[in-house]
């Protein structure tokens, strides 16, 4: 095998944390303060002579418990180094993958010689100092350039998520897990039950894990019951299976040539070849998706990596999904074919090695690197924004790929024929799919129904607290799915009126 040393891109040096304050009062972080932490050990994990100084790109994925306007340049002013290229992203689990498959390319392309991909969030400190009344600006965070998070309308959803009131990650990712559960012919009990079954094996895994926020081992029964400390969010998701993002952790992934890092004197075996990778994406609006029990970007991308690579899912060593809700995991595992009760995970998921927000899976590229610097083999990290939309898988190895790097950073669109969905329906529909929401004392609150009326078109929307009822007997105490159901609805600016045909 004859490789251009100059043009391979290879993981150097990680470094990740989290951080824990002591005393009497909790004690708080920066999230600048962190990433520049993740960043320092990621350096010192690399070792070699001058690597530091070879930086030329800082690549940030955006800090959502704080605003920076250019994290790259802060990150970069404390080493004292010179860019010729960097960004940050908007907000999104998959740009872990995604920048270090853009910085892959960059080194493949002679445009980079050495990088840092970055990424951390403070929302556990930024929640304290909220709740000690402390404007977490006025106690010495950055705020040139900086400060509070901002958000744009586009960050709530479509125009007609935002009519059906369907925006909240506990609204969408359960019409999935539902409909999924259907498709495979399980009860509601049993998709919980198999939801609980696969996050306990999570769980053993953060809790070996020195970075993880919650590093307890919890039993299935821990996890899929219901009690005080483990309230009912959705009909199919109590709190242990949602993302917990109040979190202080950061991770940092320092990326060069090979040829860099031999002239550096990096060890052969502290290197980790990035392969390369592959992105799709899927209709940002989740009510024009034709489907809810699939996940087409996430197959689309799975499948080009893979295929790029030449390799299948029998070569993956490792594999790490991003694991906000179960359903995330449980279509990748689908897709990948593995077997039953497989552990998609290297940190533990979002529950119990922490959410931190869109850098999750850069603390996953982190551990898939050390995993492979003591096992041979290959490693998928997977990475999935918006709501299944945006989707990112990343491939590591041992060894060099025959080609060098194989990846393609740019996205396919893998969004199919849109649904039509109707505003003002009267009638009769059945259900597509649909959820319920508890509020904190754990009484149904809300509904959320997506429901197809007979001549082929889509009715989306909320329903209040007497179809909730209805909805969460039949799901909850029944044991029925909901969907496939046939209903009477009226439909006023998203506020459905439902009752179920008799």
């Amino acid at each position: 095998m004859s490789i251009d040393a100059e043009r391979v891109p290879v993981i150097v040096g990680v470094g990740d944390l989290k951080f824990e304050g002591t005393g009497p009062e909790r004690s708080t972080i920066e999230p600048l303060e962190l990433v520049l932490r993740a960043v320092n050990a990621a350096i010192d994990d690399a070792g070699g002579r001058g690597l530091k100084e070879k930086l030329d790109a800082v690549h940030a994925v955006r800090t959502t418990s704080w605003n920076y306007d250019d994290l790259p340049s802060l990150v970069a002013e404390r080493l004292g180094v010179t860019l010729t290229s960097s960004s940050t992203s908007t907000i999104g689990g998959h740009h872990p993958a995604r920048l270090l498959d853009q910085v892959g390319r960059d080194i493949a392309e002679g445009l980079t010689t050495a990088a840092l991909v970055v990424g951390g969030e403070a929302q556990a400190s930024v929640r304290a100092l909220m709740k000690a009344g402390v404007d977490p600006g006025e106690s010495g965070w950055t705020t040139a350039p900086g400060g509070p998070p901002s958000f744009s309308p586009e960050d709530l959803g479509s125009a007609e998520m935002q009519r059906a009131g369907i925006l909240a990650p506990v609204q969408i990712y359960p019409l999935f897990e539902n409909a999924r559960a259907h498709s495979r012919g399980l009860t509601p009990n049993q998709a919980l039950l198999e939801s609980a079954d696969m996050y306990s094996r999570f769980s053993a895994i953060a809790a070996e894990h020195p970075v993880a926020w919650s590093p307890v081992a919890r039993t299935p029964e821990d996890i899929g019951t219901v009690t005080s400390s483990n309230r009912s969010v959705s009909d199919c998701y109590p709190l242990s299976m949602n993302a917990m993002p109040f979190v202080d952790q950061a991770a940092a992934v320092m990326v060069c040539s090979l040829a860099t890092a031999r002239k550096a004197g990096v060890a052969e075996d502290r290197m980790v070849y990035l392969w390369g990778g592959a992105g799709a994406v899927d209709s940002p609006d989740v009510l024009a998706r034709a489907v809810f029990d699939d996940a087409p970007a996430l197959r689309a991308a799975v499948q080009r990596a893979l295929s790029r690579a030449d390799v299948t899912s029998a070569n993956l060593a490792f594999v790490d999904a991003y694991s906000c809700f179960p359903i995330v995991p449980a279509l990748l595992a689908d897709e990948l074919g593995l077997a039953e009760r497989s552990t998609p995970t290297v940190l533990g998921g979002h529950s119990f090695f922490g959410g931190p927000l869109s850098s999750y899976s850069l603390h996953a590229i982190a551990e898939s690197t050390r995993l492979l610097r003591q096992n041979s083999g290959v490693a998928l990290v997977h990475a999935n924004g918006g709501y299944l939309t945006y989707q990112h898988v990343v491939l590591l190895s041992t060894s060099a790929h025959r080609d060098g790097y194989i990846g393609d950073p740019e996205p396919v669109d893998s969004s199919g024929t849109p649904a039509h969905v109707v505003h003002g329906y009267s009638g009769r529909a059945t259900i597509e799919t649909a959820t319920v929401t508890y509020d904190r004392s754990g009484l149904p609150e809300q509904a959320f129904v997506v429901a197809a009326t007979d001549d082929g078109t889509r009715v989306a929307g909320r329903a209040g607290h007497e179809f909730a009822a209805m909805l969460h007997d039949l799901v909850s105490v029944r044991n029925e799915s909901a969907v496939g159901r046939r209903i009477d609805l009226v439909d006023n600016e998203g506020n459905l009126a439902v009752d179920f045909c008799m």
